[in-house]
C-alpha cells in the first residue's frame, strides 16, 4: 500500500513537472530553445555579428540600440526590422537607427540551415548580446523562442523613451514595460557605447536658461561640447555619448553622469534626482552603498526586457525575410 502511495507520488509530480514546463515554453521564451531544431543558431549569429563589427565597430551599439527599440513597441516582435511606409522604421525616433543588414545576413545563413526554424526577433536579440560582448561587456544567456509581428506602425513608436523626459516620464515608460526604478538605470547605462547626434543636446548648450547653459553641465564640458556643435551648425554631426570610452562597454559612462558630463539631459538626469542616482552611485562603487557589478545588472535587465510582451507559440509567425511580413 506505501509503495503504491509512493508511485503514485512518483507520477503525480512527473506530470506537474511536465505540466508546468508546457505552460512555460507555451507563454515564454527559454535558454535553449534551438537546441534540437537549430543547434548552431547562437554561433551563427555571432560570426555575423563579428564579421560585421570587425569591418564596422560602431555597427554594435546600433545592434544594441535596435533592440531596445523593438521592445519597446509592441514587444520583442522583430516588428523595427519591417519594411514599409509607415512601418517603425519610419519613426522619427528610429530613423537613425542602423545595422538592419547584420540581421539580414544572419537570417540569410540561418535560411540555409534551419529554413523557417528561427525568428528575426530572436536573431535580434542574441545579436545585441554579442555585440555587448564585442565592446568588452560581459556576455549572458539569452532565452529564445519568440516569434515575429505582422504589425509595424510608426505611430505605436510615439512612446519610446526620449532624450528630454524628465525622471518621472521615464519612469513611468519603463514601468510599463515591467522594468522598475534599477532596470531603468542599468539599460540606460548601454549609452557607455555608441554616438549621439548634436540635433538631440545642443539645444543644452545655448540658452537652456535666461542665463545660459544648462546648468547640470559640467562649465568646463560646455565648451568642449559647444566647439564640437556649434549654434546653427551640423546637427546631424556624430558624438560620443560616453566621453571617456565610447568604444568599450564599462561604468565610465556613469562617472560622465556624476561629473556632469551626461551628454543626453534623460541620462544626466538620472544623476540629479535622488530614487535613480542611488543606483549610479552602487555601480561607481560609492563608499558605504551596496555596490552592483554593471556587467552582471545588465545582463539580467536585458533578459527581463527581452521578455517584454513576446509572441510565442501559436501567435505571431517565423518570417522568412526580415523585413517583410510572411
Amino acid at each position: 500500500m506505501e509503495g503504491n502511495c509512493s508511485s503514485q507520488r512518483v507520477v503525480l509530480v512527473t506530470l506537474l513537472l511536465l505540466i508546468v514546463a508546457t505552460l512555460v515554453e507555451g507563454q515564454g521564451t527559454r535558454v535553449g530553445f534551438y537546441s534540437s531544431s537549430c543547434p548552431r543558431v547562437e554561433s551563427i549569429v555571432k560570426s555575423v555579428v563579428q564579421s560585421h563589427f570587425k569591418s564596422d565597430p560602431t555597427v554594435a551599439p546600433e545592434l544594441l540600440r535596435m533592440h531596445f527599440h523593438d521592445c519597446f513597441v509592441q514587444g520583442c516582435d522583430g516588428s523595427i526590422l519591417i519594411d514599409g511606409p509607415n512601418t517603425e522604421k519610419t519613426a522619427p525616433p528610429n530613423q537613425v537607427l542602423r545595422g538592419y543588414e547584420v540581421i539580414d545576413d544572419a537570417k540569410t545563413q540561418l535560411e540555409s540551415t534551419c529554413p523557417r526554424v528561427v525568428s528575426c526577433a530572436d536573431i535580434l536579440a542574441l545579436a545585441a548580446r554579442d555585440s555587448v560582448v564585442e565592446t568588452g561587456g560581459a556576455t549572458w544567456a539569452v532565452p529564445t523562442g519568440r516569434r515575429d509581428g505582422r504589425v509595424s506602425l510608426a505611430s505605436n513608436a510615439g512612446n519610446l523613451p526620449g532624450f528630454r523626459d524628465t525622471i518621472d516620464v521615464q519612469k513611468q515608460k519603463f514601468s510599463a514595460k515591467g522594468l522598475d526604478t534599477q532596470d531603468l538605470v542599468t539599460l540606460i547605462g548601454g549609452h557607455t557605447i555608441g554616438t549621439t547626434a548634436c540635433q538631440f543636446f545642443s539645444y543644452r548648450l545655448y540658452n537652456f536658461t535666461s542665463t545660459g547653459p544648462d546648468p547640470s553641465i559640467n562649465p568646463s564640458f560646455v565648451s568642449q561640447l559647444q566647439a564640437l556643435c556649434p549654434k546653427n551648425g551640423d546637427g546631424s554631426r556624430k558624438i560620443e555619448l560616453d566621453t571617456s570610452s565610447a568604444t568599450r562597454f564599462d561604468t565610465s559612462f556613469f562617472a560622465n553622469w556624476r561629473d556632469g558630463k551626461g551628454i543626453l539631459e534623460s541620462d544626466q538626469r538620472l544623476w540629479t534626482d535622488d530614487s535613480t542616482k542611488t543606483f549610479v552611485q552602487r555601480f561607481l562603487g560609492i563608499a558605504g552603498l551596496l555596490g552592483l557589478t554593471f556587467n552582471v545588472e545588465f545582463g539580467k535587465s536585458m533578459v527581463k526586457m527581452s521578455n517584454i510582451e513576446v509572441k510565442t507559440g501559436t501567435a505571431g509567425e517565423i518570417r522568412k525575410v526580415c523585413s517583410k511580413v510572411n
